[in-house]
């Protein structure tokens, strides 16, 4: 069996769902009680776990657990202002991985994966550069991303004692932004809730309205497709020998400019062909950031397989088919908690 914390996220839905496909035992967990009403309803087995609560642990299996996947976690994203505590990222986050930890340790299970941001590495971003993990850390602490950063910096560094110390396996993948049908319809930028980039070029395309684009179109960014992103969870459960830091990125930057061009080609429809209309004296707040995932490739034996295009034509085969629509749900009734 394989325990998965954060289930009802984005990358956990998507996950559960490729595990189970495979032949997979899998326990989903997660803090919310919509994602037991999601899972139940599929006849997978879930319980309602809060990481901070260590008696919240109790109730889970302390025999027959292959593996943890650990992708519970408070970001920036799922926070509104109101909402917003400091001290929270280091419960969550920090204090949280710890008791995911010790149930690692006392119910001898070998095996964690931890996911986290690639935010750490802010100050290494230089375009055209890809950052390796032996790069280290440089975190910006200034910006809306600082107590996320510092707190999920924190728990890797949790992860790399429980293996120095405990000879747990412990895995941690560094991840860019994950593309996926589901969570970028609405985020929270600034503790305010905006309508994503991706979400307005995609919307504009499917009605065929003009898109604008502002500033310097030609810088990019490496990005992933959610699929991609499980096969390396897949990848890396298979593994004996993987352990510590992975890049699990495409290796690549897309501009925005071929990020429009593409989403126009793949979304519009009869209706006509939206015009792009290039802005340079204004400018956006796109950060562009590469990063080197030549170590996953080698020791995971994982390669990305979607291009930017193969993944908006299977985006948009997920957003008709409607599988994930939960995942809309769930950032529906988040956004109202503002």
């Amino acid at each position: 069996m394989i325990v998965i914390f954060g289930a009802s996220g984005f990358i956990g839905t998507y996950l559960v769902d490729r595990l189970i496909k495979d032949g997979r035992s899998v326990l989903a967990a997660d803090i919310d009680n919509m994602g037991k009403e999601y899972y139940e309803e599929k006849g997978i087995s879930y319980v309602k776990t809060d990481i901070t609560k260590k008696d919240d642990f109790k109730t889970l299996p302390a025999d027959g657990v292959e593996a943890i996947i650990h992708l519970a976690a408070m970001q920036p994203a799922n926070v509104s202002v109101a909402n917003y505590d400091p001290s929270k990222y280091i419960e969550v986050n920090v204090s949280g991985t710890i008791n995911v930890l010790e149930y690692c340790r006392k119910a001898k299970i070998n095996k964690v994966i931890y996911a986290s941001s690639h935010r750490n590495t802010q100050g290494l971003w230089r375009y055209g550069k890809p950052v390796r993990e032996e790069d280290g850390r440089s975190i910006k602490y200034d910006g809306e991303y600082a107590m996320f950063s510092i707190s999920e910096s924190a728990a890797q560094d949790c992860v790399e004692h429980y293996r120095e110390k405990y000879g747990l396996q412990g895995i941690v993948f560094r991840l860019p932004p994950v593309y996926g049908y589901g969570p970028h319809t609405e985020i929270f930028w600034h503790g305010k809730p905006i309508k994503t980039g991706f979400q307005i070029f995609v919307e504009s395309a499917i009605a065929g309205k003009p898109i604008e684009v502002w500033g310097d179109c030609d810088q990019g960014r490496d990005i992933i497709y959610i699929k991609d992103v499980t096969e390396a969870f897949v990848q890396a459960l298979k593994s004996s020998d993987a352990a510590g830091l992975y890049n699990i990125t495409s290796g690549r930057a897309v501009t925005l400019r071929e990020e429009v061009e593409t989403i126009v080609k793949v979304f519009c429809r009869s209706n006509g062909e939206s015009e792009i209309i290039y802005k340079p004296e204004k400018p956006n707040s796109l950060e562009s950031f590469l990063y080197d995932n030549s170590k996953a490739r080698k020791e995971l034996d994982w390669s990305p397989r979607y291009s930017f295009a193969d993944m908006l034509f299977d985006y948009k085969q997920e957003m008709e088919s409607g599988e994930f629509s939960f995942l809309l749900e769930k950032r529906r009734r988040l956004l109202e908690q503002k």
